[in-house]
């Protein structure tokens, strides 16, 4: 899909909306001269819709926002676990789906997708206080309560307020590139790298002074992806031993540190082939990979195409 093609998106609103879910997709996708999309927020039908924490909203757009949009957004709502939404709404999400939409919901919007049955058999998330009740409503859903957001494809999913940033950042990612996705991130002042496996929060018994040394040795690895990087040195970065820096790491981000180091690596290797006439060799060397050969089997691996045909399709149109 060219990174030029103008994507059409929606924002549904449902009663009880909570205001950072609507405010998120609404701001990440806003339309601007570097971003080629087009937002409508709607809600069951045009006019005021009451949200919650005491806001409403004035929605210009009703249902036949769905029909015209490339991908919907559903943001969470107030008590999603007591009944479905109406069942227009549902009809009007199965029927975008069928038409090729894709389907997002933000932290309870999950419920709503559930409810059209698209989650059946397949991995989602909401926010951890809900992951129970979505599991008893929903028992055909794979519910995953310990990562960020999940991506099945046409129907994603994301956990709490602060993980639809992600979810957003990662649709992007796909749609634009790393460059576009790193651009957006800066502007929201969020983190550009967090995977969806990462866990929705870090476990009780961990000291916080840790947890904020440990994203201090992960911006750390970052600015020093061209060097030589262990498990050994970044331990030694964060001052604990390498057991403890390697479960701790699993723990906050759900890989390995080698594994996050590559992932960093292929993600910092995606953006110099957007944004640079480097040579796939060169940017082996920049990032830390050595060779062209090891590049092509590890961006093969993770991302399932080689970084010649990546480049062609990040910068075709431009």
């Amino acid at each position: 899909m060219p990174p030029s093609r103008l994507r059409r998106v929606a924002v549904l609103v449902l009663g009880g909306a909570k205001p950072l879910d609507v405010g998120i997709p609404a701001q990440v996708f806003t339309t601007r001269a570097s971003m080629p999309y087009e937002v409508r927020v709607c809600g069951a039908a045009p006019g005021l819709v009451t949200g919650g924490d005491g806001l409403a909203y004035h929605v210009a757009h009703g249902l036949d926002a769905l029909a015209w949009a490339d991908i919907v957004f559903v943001p969470g709502y107030r008590s999603p676990d007591r009944e479905d939404p109406p069942r227009a709404v549902i009809d009007a999400l199965i029927a975008a789906h069928d038409r090729g939409a894709r389907l997002a919901a933000i932290s309870t919007g999950a419920f709503a997708l559930a409810a059209t049955g698209l989650l059946a058999g397949k991995r989602a998330t909401t926010h951890w206080h809900y992951t129970r009740a979505l599991a008893a409503r929903h028992p055909l859903v794979r519910v995953d309560e310990n990562v960020l957001f999940v991506d099945e494809g046409s129907v994603l999913t994301s956990a709490g307020a602060a993980s639809g940033i992600d979810l957003c950042l990662h649709i992007l990612r796909g749609d634009l590139g790393v460059a576009a996705s790193n651009h957006a991130a800066r502007r929201l002042v969020a983190a550009p790298y967090r995977s969806g496996g990462q866990a929705q929060y870090v476990p009780r018994s961990v000291p916080e002074p840790l947890g904020e040394r440990f994203t201090a040795t992960r911006e750390w690895a970052l600015h020093r992806l061209g060097e030589t990087l262990t498990l050994d040195t970044m331990a030694r970065q964060a001052g604990v031993s390498p057991r403890t820096f390697s479960r701790r790491f699993v723990e906050e981000t759900g890989y390995t540190p080698m594994q996050w180091v590559m992932r960093a690596r292929i993600d910092l290797a995606r953006e110099l082939l957007e944004r640079s006439q480097r040579s796939v060799e060169q940017i082996a060397a920049d990032v830390g990979l050595g060779t062209g050969a090891n590049l092509r089997l590890h961006f093969q691996r993770i991302l399932g195409t080689t970084p010649s045909e990546y480049r062609r399709t990040f910068t075709r149109g431009e």
